[in-house]
């Protein structure tokens, strides 16, 4: 699975672009690559959860 992955990360390299993720802190989004390495480190220490549909 990972060399299939591996692979075709490669094979479309070119139409590859730059992702920005945004979290929510104190109020207002802030892109998290303007993060310290402590906050990107709770960052990813983070529980993700989904919420049910009512």
């Amino acid at each position: 699975m990972q060399t299939q992955t591996t692979e075709a990360l490669l094979q479309h390299h070119e139409k590859r672009t730059k992702c920005l993720v945004y979290t929510r802190v104190m109020g207002y989004h802030r892109p998290v690559e303007s993060f310290n390495i402590g906050k990107k480190g709770e960052h990813k220490q983070r529980t993700h959860f989904r919420e049910c549909k009512s």
